[in-house]
């Protein structure tokens, strides 16, 4: 409660801290949590939050847009084709039609895509990572978190945990949450059962088998993105963005359909 004699500063202690602890203790249980904040993982958000699923991203850079940001090579802009072009007039986002491909700009497309997302009542924590999951009969239930800083500091501190109905990993090359499901279940969904691993770049391929690749690779956990290129040995595509919108999209429709 504010006090009379309490500085600016403490006040603004006051309300940063409260506000935050409410805004994640609000969100210990969701319908949805995702690791990552880049493309899909916004897309996926925006179309999960405005179809009444309560979702919760888990960002661990200080900034929202994966790769997005930078274009290609510092070149502010991002490509998409023919069939992404819905998701960004659905998103307000300005683009020209070059040839048979859209430009449009890269710190635009993140801004608009994070702003709706958060306008459709997705939750965004950034600075956190998913150090482990819940596994529960074989089905994953959730992630376990704790600061980007923690680990950059490589600090022994305890991580703390948020349930989920189904849980998304959208960290991009890496596939992290898959990884670790690998490693503590033993198994995924994919031919080999394990992680296939990325291929070099080929977009004319990776841009379609990026929303093929987007499904269900453990109980309740989906991959989607690069992060689902990569579970299933795909090629990378470089700064062409339509798969990855539509892989968020295809994600988002694939658990909404089960929630």
């Amino acid at each position: 409660m504010t006090k009379e004699s309490d500085s600016m500063e403490i006040e603004t202690t006051r309300l940063i801290v409260e506000e935050g602890i409410s805004d994640f203790l609000e969100n210990l249980t969701v319908d949805v949590a995702i690791a990552g904040a880049g493309p899909s993982g916004l897309v996926a958000a925006k179309y999960l939050a405005e179809n009444g699923a309560k979702v919760a991203i888990f960002e661990r850079k200080l900034s929202v847009g994966g790769g997005m940001w930078a274009g290609g090579m510092l070149f502010p802009r991002i490509v998409v084709e023919d069939d992404a072009k819905p998701i960004l007039d659905d998103l307000g986002i300005k683009s020209k039609k070059r040839g048979n491909l859209w430009v449009a700009n890269s710190v635009e497309s993140v801004v608009k895509l994070a702003s709706k997302a958060i306008d459709c009542g997705a939750k965004i924590f950034n600075s956190i990572g998913i150090e482990d999951v819940m596994i529960r009969e074989n089905r994953v239930t959730g992630f376990v978190l704790n600061w980007s800083a923690v680990e950059i500091a490589n600090l022994h501190v305890d991580p703390l945990t948020i349930g989920s109905k189904f849980a998304i990993d959208a960290t991009g090359h890496a596939a992290e949450v898959c990884s670790v499901v690998q490693r503590k279940a033993g198994k995924l969904n994919t031919p080999s059962g394990g992680i296939e691993g990325e291929r070099s770049m080929w977009a004319e391929k990776s841009e379609k088998l990026v929303v093929k690749n987007t499904k269900e690779v453990y109980g309740g956990l989906y991959a989607m993105g690069m992060a689902a290129n990569a579970v299933f040995g795909a090629p990378r595509m470089g700064p062409i963005f339509g798969g990855m919108f539509l892989s968020g999209k295809k994600a988002a429709e694939l658990i909404l359909d089960r929630l």
